[in-house]
């Protein structure tokens, strides 16, 4: 596993200083609320013009929808009265005006809306990604794979919700609202006080019901998406032994269950919807049968009657979506709070202030040992010393801390107590990218991505020659086998590594290992799916392929291993 790039992951992300939120939670400052949650979604600075931009041509496409009614409604009752033509034209002209402003304004709103909202989705999604490179492996364990996939994908995709369907909307029928109502006042200020009445209970009482009765289905939405996710996700992956093993009835009757509870909270949000869109027809319903009320006892003329009539009907198009903000603003905070639960996890390294230099040697020294995840002790009191270019194997049994120690080796995990040295140097005053740039490590499930074995093997060293491949597959003694394939380094080994046999997929795995030239080699439980003859010559042809590396082999079958006779540390 090679970081070839040591540049600070942050400034990748940020081009240049992160931001607040970032450094705290780089620190593992535990931080979170609204203020958070605004933190991780703020625009940057060159995305604000467009989000005016949108706001600004949403107010015009809404303003027109209303003077494209009020002015048609005038023109037609006024025109009845048959008067001359020029009395008239100004108000065709703006009927024409309107309709077709209209459609330009809302054209120009969805393309800088939608330009804006994208940016910060994909910033947002930067930021969430390099966050979860500090926190992996080792900071993720509590995480369910389809869950983690649900938050990087689904729950972040609430960035476009949240700017789309509750800021923006907002804004344009407040803005639109206060501006109709400011007409009706100057038309009749009885109606345009009614008016306001009908609007304010459209902006706040029917938002707080539709909120009221969809806030448990809404939050819960977030929750059972990740959770039928995860549930799909690992069955899919263990489709295969859950057929063997005949659990295929409990499994699909659990996935069920969650995609049942997950249909459950949408329904019940959908009647919430509803029942909002009704209580705003209602709402703009009122409002024109005040202006029918209060304009037929009015000593106004029949054009001016005809505008305080119809005119709160063009609100339905402004206000439409307000019932709906209320419910999507509560998904929204749901989904970003899971999001923030994982950016708010405690990293599980920190890199040192002050980083030093890597040491010449390569010597590793283990003493007093201690690590764990989430206050739990694994590997209590472990002390080894490994000489540079020595073949070393640590056993033990499944759960007695081999991976901890390899987590540990690599700089995924900080020791709770006692330090590790490279070369007399602590890892803990090494950068990770450096210590990973002289170990890399090989794990029984080393990911096979689905393209050719020329782009698996490019993973560690982009631009490397064929040459260079060729050479790390031999190394691997896979290269016979690659040069027989009709496609040879073009060769597709599907999902998983599905076209390639066990040890055919670790030897790939250990090409690429290689061809990262790392010095020191560690393998944790390289040959554990694999039969005792495919797992002893591996490991055979591994050892002999290390050449002058060091390689800490961690396994529970150490009798596999050759050159070594006794295990050097065993784990309890």
């Amino acid at each position: 596993m090679s970081r070839l790039d040591a540049q600070p992951r942050a400034s990748r992300y940020f081009g240049g200083q992160p931001p607040k939120w970032w450094r705290g939670a780089a620190k593992g400052e535990r931080g979170g609320g609204v203020r958070g949650l605004l933190e991780l979604v703020r625009p940057e600075r060159g995305v604000r013009g467009r989000l005016v931009l949108a706001v600004v041509a949403g107010v015009l496409a809404s303003g027109a929808a209303v003077g494209l009614l009020a002015t048609s409604a005038w023109l037609i009752t006024e025109a009845a009265a048959q008067p001359p033509v020029l009395v008239l034209l100004v108000a065709i002209v703006a009927v024409r005006a309107f309709g077709v402003g209209r459609g330009v304004f809302r054209y120009v709103e969805r393309l800088a809306a939608h330009d804006a909202a994208y940016r910060v989705l994909g910033a947002t999604r930067s930021r969430v990604t390099g966050r979860l490179e500090e926190l992996a492996p080792a900071g993720l364990g509590g995480v369910r794979s389809g869950d983690l996939l649900a938050r990087l994908l689904l729950d972040v995709d609430a960035v476009l919700d949240l700017w789309l369907r509750v800021v923006l909307p907002l804004l344009v029928a407040s803005v639109t609202a206060v501006a109709t109502v400011g007409l009706l006042v100057v038309l009749l200020p009885a109606a345009g006080v009614a008016v306001a009445v009908a609007v304010g209970i459209a902006c706040i009482v029917v938002p707080w019901v539709t909120a009221r009765s969809a806030r448990r289905a809404e939050e819960a939405i977030a929750g059972d998406r990740g959770e039928v996710a995860a549930s799909a996700t690992e069955t899919l992956l263990t489709a295969a032994d859950v057929v063997a093993f005949g659990a295929t009835e409990a499994v699909l009757a659990s996935f069920t269950a969650a995609d049942a509870r997950l249909a459950a909270a949408e329904r019940r949000s959908a009647w919430s919807a509803g029942l909002g869109s009704a209580l705003l027809v209602l709402c703009v319903g009122g409002a024109s049968v005040a202006g029918l009320v209060l304009g037929s006892r009015a000593d106004i003329s029949g054009p001016v009657f005809a505008v305080l009539v119809l005119t709160p009907l063009a609100l339905a198009d402004a206000l439409g979506g307000i019932p709906a903000t209320a419910q999507i603003a509560i998904r929204v905070k749901a989904s970003l709070t899971r999001v923030q639960e994982l950016l708010n996890a405690p990293t599980p390294v920190l890199e040192p202030d002050a980083p030093s230099e890597l040491p010449v040697g390569r010597d590793l020294v283990i003493s007093h040992l201690n690590a764990g995840y989430d206050n739990r002790p694994v590997l209590r009191d472990v002390g080894l010393t490994v000489a540079a270019g020595s073949r070393v194997v640590v056993t033990g049994p499944s759960g007695s801390g081999k991976s901890t120690l390899a987590a540990v080796l690599l700089r995924f995990l900080e020791p709770t107590a006692g330090e590790v040295a490279l070369g007399g140097v602590r890892l803990s005053d090494l950068r990770g990218d450096d210590v990973r740039s002289v170990i890399g490590l090989l794990t029984q499930e080393s990911h096979v991505f689905d393209t050719s074995i020329r782009e698996n093997l490019l993973l560690a060293k982009p631009g490397a020659s064929d040459l260079k491949l060729w050479r790390a597959l031999y190394q691997a003694r896979l290269g016979g086998f690659v040069e027989s394939l009709p496609d040879g380094l073009d060769t597709m080994v599907g999902e998983h590594g599905a076209r390639l046999s066990g040890g055919e997929r670790q030897r790939l795995a250990f090409a690429r290992l290689m061809l990262a030239n790392h010095e020191v080699l560690v393998l944790d439980e390289p040959t554990e799916h694999l039969d005792e003859e495919t797992a002893s010559r591996l490991l055979h042809d591994l050892f002999a392929a290390a050449g002058r590396r060091t390689v800490v082999l961690l396994t529970h079958r150490p009798e596999l291993a050759p050159h070594t006779t006794q295990p050097a540390l065993i784990l309890p």
